[in-house]
């Protein structure tokens, strides 16, 4: 078998292809300017354990600072994003990894002309689990 959808158990392999997942985008004062996909994690891929997915910021997107209880971990696949993490910045490029700890605030901005991508993994089982906070 290719892979195995909707009907898969946490128990069980699942592959997902991105083209099978809509996009989801926020467009807004607090939350940003962003489109993502949860790839794993999301209705009908719940591993039970990680939440994993793209999220894609063209010129001047962003997503706003905001912290939620799960670890999470960053890697930057295209562009160059400024990532406001703690109380420190930090530019990163294709090819940047970070490890977010469970309720440190953070947010990124595409800082260069081109679009930018980050592939993000969570400690959730589903997208469901988690809790923005975003600060005011």
């Amino acid at each position: 078998m290719d892979h195995l959808h909707a009907d898969a158990s946490p128990t069980q392999p699942l592959v997902r292809h991105e083209h099978e997942v809509d996009a989801e985008s926020w467009d807004d004062p607090t939350r940003g300017t962003l489109s993502f996909r949860t790839l794993l994690g999301g209705p009908g891929s719940e591993t039970g354990v990680l939440t994993a997915g793209v999220g894609d910021l063209g010129p001047g997107g962003w997503l706003g600072v905001h912290s939620h209880e799960q670890a999470e971990i960053y890697y930057v696949l295209l562009g160059e994003v400024l990532l406001h993490l703690g109380d420190e910045e930090h530019r990163l490029r294709a090819g940047s990894a970070v490890f977010i700890p469970g309720g440190t605030r953070h947010g990124v901005r595409n800082v260069g002309s081109a679009p930018a991508r980050v592939f993000y993994t969570l400690a959730a089982g589903s997208f469901d689990e988690v809790q923005y906070v975003f600060a005011e």
